[in-house]
Parts: structure tokens; sequence; C-alpha cells
């Protein structure tokens, strides 16, 4: 208890510094600076502060916990997400002074539909100006934003005119966040406006932010929410008009006047994680999306990796070859690049859900292990061991599954376990392409809680279960297999014996 009062006073004592050291923007040059990835905020500072390092975070409340621990000195945030923050954080505060001012607009999809969409979102954007409802939608999610409240009316579609698809960040109050396990904020708000008043059943897809415009200028979304205007983005993409514009603060650390226990501020941590909207059960979603990813990878890229294997073992110097090279391609390139190469190009046109493309992307991977797994294991048996199998009288085919694949199972098996390990620890990059996956519902959780420490903690245990309960399986099929454990009338199964 000692040691928790003492590191309370410390922060308690570093904000004070801190607020009295930083006064000007001026004052944090040669400093370190968060900004979130791909909001470009940093270009409003960056003549004033030419010393400055630039930390680039992909969610929003991430740069508090890089605050409150010194790893920035402050970061740069709209004025109404800080609202936000301070309300869940009273240490924060901010320069008396703005960053600048910002002007965001939505950035339409490179498809059919682009002129049209653009048209109308411009449209809709002049008369909600006109006849005051962004103005309304400003003082319900912004101005007097209740974030235990709020309700966003995402039903009454007509749907005449289709389905328009539309990327949202999801984590970032009050724009776009899960409440009530259904996507909400003012970004919802006004998509589902506009899609009522033109006929279109609105789809959105959660999405980190930096993915957004790539996933748009793809034609993978057809409208993408809350991009910051800039001269290069006017000249690469499709903007609409603005559609809200907001000062930029710059936030530090402040003095907090609120005393909280540390065992009743853990209880609270809790109750927000788990109980709060019944939370509990988007971590179990989350879950069962990654088992369903990393079980149908593990399967199709088994199968995948053994058939290609098969079709190669005999020395097809074309088929070896084309292997080769595709093993070279899939095992040189970053997991998140190949899933959002197949995400937004190869299966940019199609309906496939990013779930299932992340089941392709994992299965390829998976399959290439796969395969250099059954050489290695298979070129561990001798040749005598194939030769004294064809002398008694086995086939091709039987001298392989009777003979030598399980012997070479005991070599590539304990190789295998590893493989289903990283597979699983892998599918944690498939929120970039818009799959909610364990670890994505817990960024999601801590943006709206503004608490690391559960949902960051549970979701390492879920992993650990999920890890242990697949190695388990393996474990079993290794043993099954073991030669040493088969009976000697089970090998010799439709085998003649010699007279």
């Amino acid at each position: 208890m000692r040691r928790i009062a003492f590191i309370t006073i410390l922060i308690a004592a570093l904000s004070v510094l801190s607020a009295a050291e930083f006064e000007t923007i001026e004052d944090l040059n040669g400093h370190d600076i968060g900004v979130q990835t791909a909001v470009l905020y940093e270009e409003l500072i960056q003549d004033r502060v030419p010393d400055t390092t630039f930390q680039y975070y992909t969610m929003p409340n991430d740069m508090i916990l890089a605050l409150q621990s010194g790893k920035v000195d402050g970061y740069l945030i709209e004025e109404v997400s800080y609202g936000v923050q301070k309300k869940n954080h009273p240490e924060l505060t901010v320069l008396e002074e703005p960053a600048g001012y910002i002007d965001a607009t939505c950035i339409i999809g490179n498809n059919a539909k682009q002129d049209r969409l653009l048209s109308e979102l411009n449209a809709f954007i002049r008369e909600s100006h006109e006849n005051g409802m962004l103005a309304e939608l400003y003082d319900y999610w912004i101005a007097d934003f209740d974030p235990v409240n709020d309700k966003c009316d995402t039903t009454g579609f007509t749907g005449e005119n289709g389905t328009i698809t539309v990327a949202v960040e999801g984590g970032y109050e009050p724009f776009s966040f899960i409440s009530n396990g259904q996507i909400s904020g003012f970004d919802v708000d006004f998509i589902c406006r506009f899609a009522r008043a033109y006929g279109y059943t609105p789809e959105f897809f959660e999405v980190p932010f930096e993915a957004i415009a790539p996933g748009v200028e793809s034609g993978k979304y057809d409208i993408g929410m809350n991009i910051v205007v800039s001269a290069e983005r006017n000249e690469t993409g499709t903007l609409s008009d603005v559609y809200y514009s907001t000062p930029i603060r710059v936030v530090i650390l402040g003095e907090d006047d609120s005393a909280v226990g540390f065992f009743e501020s853990l209880a609270l941590s809790f109750e927000k994680t788990f109980m709060r909207e019944g939370r509990w059960k988007l971590f179990v979603q989350g879950a069962g999306v990654t088992v369903l990813i990393t079980l149908s990878s593990i399967i199709a890229g088994t199968v995948l990796g053994f058939l290609v294997y098969m079709l190669c073992r005999k020395g097809s110097r074309v088929a070896n070859g084309a292997t080769n090279f595709f093993l070279w391609l899939i095992h040189g390139m970053p997991t998140v690049l190949l899933l959002m190469i197949l995400y937004y190009i190869v299966f940019g046109s199609s309906s496939l859900s990013g779930t299932w493309v992340s089941v392709v992307g994992f299965s390829l991977m998976f399959a290439c292990s796969m395969i250099d797994m059954l050489r290695v294991g298979c070129n561990a048996i001798g040749r005598g061991q194939r030769e004294a199998s064809r002398a008694l009288g086995y086939s091709d085919g039987q001298s392989f599954f009777r003979i030598i694949l399980p012997q070479a199972a005991q070599h590539f098996l304990p190789i295998y376990r590893n493989e289903v390990v990283t597979l699983i620890k892998e599918t944690s990059v498939v929120g970039y392409i818009a799959v909610l996956d364990l670890t994505k519902i817990s960024d999601l959780v801590r943006s709206r809680t503004y608490e690391a420490f559960f949902p960051l903690i549970v979701t390492a245990i879920m992993y650990f279960v999920i890890s242990a309960l697949l190695t388990k399986i393996v474990t079993m099929v290794e043993h099954a297999i073991d030669p040493h454990r088969r009976k000697k009338e089970k090998i010799l199964r439709g085998i003649k014996e010699i007279e």
C-alpha cells in the first residue's frame, strides 16, 4: 500500500510539473508528441516545433496511456474528442492556444457508385447545414454527449437504391463506437440519415483509420468517414464537401483533484470493461471469430499443403518450381500486407467478408508451412525404408502412408504444434480488414472505457486458453499416429504374407 501511495503522489507531482512546464506549443519543441496515424494533425505545428519527434498511435486512447507513462509529453486530438476523454481522465488538460483547425469530409469509393454518391452526399450536406440538422447532430453527439444513454437510430431504411458500404473507425468517441453491441456515434447517425433520405441501406465496417482511405480508393467501401482535408488527398481521393470542422488541441497532463482508491478504481474498471452494456458478450464474440479463423485455416492449410506436397514429392520440375516460387512469395510477405492485398485487391470487387478473406490468407500461409514440414519430415526417413517396404509387397501409396508418413510425422509434428500457436497469434492483425476478432474487440472496448488493464489482460488470457486447447488436440493426434503405439496387425493390414 505504501508503494501504491508513493506512485500516486509521484504521478500527481509529475502532472503538476508538466502543466507548469508547457504553456505554449513552442514549449514542446524537442519533446515527444503523440498523434493518431494518418490524421495529419502534425502538419499543423511542424514548423513551430522543428526538433519534436512525433509518435504515431492507432487508437486515440493509446495516446492517453503514452502520456501517463511518459512516452510522450503531449498529443494532438480534436477538441470534441478531448471533451469525452476529459470526462474519463480528469488529469488531462490542454494548452490554451489550439494547434489549428481541420475540416472533415467523406471520401467516396472508386467504383460505379462514385459520381452518384458524391452528388447526393454534397446535396445532403448542403441541406443539412441549411436546415440545422448538422447543428442538431453536433449538439447531441458532441456538445451534450452522454456515453451511457446515447441512442442512434439504425432502422427505417427502404433500400430501394441498394446497399452502401461505409468504413468507420469504430473506436473513436463520439464519432463512431460500439454501444450496447451496436455501432453508434456522430458519423453513424449522419450516414443513417443520409441513407434514409436517399433510399439506401448502410452496412458499416469498423476499420483502422489508416486503412479507411486505401479501402475506399480500392472500391471495397463506398464511403469512408472523417477524412481530414488536405491538398494531397484532394489530388488522389474523391472528397465530399465538409460536414464538420473543429479545433485541434494539444493535450498534456494537468492536475487531478479526484481521489479514488486503488481497489475502488479496479472494481470500477472491471464493471466498465465487462458488465456495462454487457461487454463481456463482445469478448465472447471476438473469441469465436478468432477460433473460427484459426480452425478453418489450420484444416484448409493442412489439406492444401498435403495435396501440393503429394503432387511434388515424385520430383516434377514444373510442380516443384511453381511450389518453391509460391513458398518464397508467401513466406517473404508480412501477414498484414498479404491480408490487405487479398481483401482490397484480389477480392476487392467481391462480397467475400473479411473473416473469410482472413481464412484464405492464413490457409495459404499455413499450407506453405505444411509443405516445408512434410519435406523435412519425409526427407529424414532413409531410402532403405522405402526399398524395404516395396520388397515386402507394399505399393507406393501403401509405403508412403503406412511406413514413411507415420515416421515423418514424429519429426514435423512438434513444428506443426508451434505453427498452430504462431497462427493463433498472427490472427490478431485481422482487424486491419474489418474483422471483429478478439484483439479488435479489445481495442473497441478500450476505446469506450479508456481502461487498459482488464481488456488487455483478459485478451491475453483468452489467447493462452485457445492456444492450450489447440495444442492439446495436436498432441493427441501425435500420440494417435505414433508408430510405437500402433499394433502390428494394423500396420500389416492388407499385406499378403510371402510364403
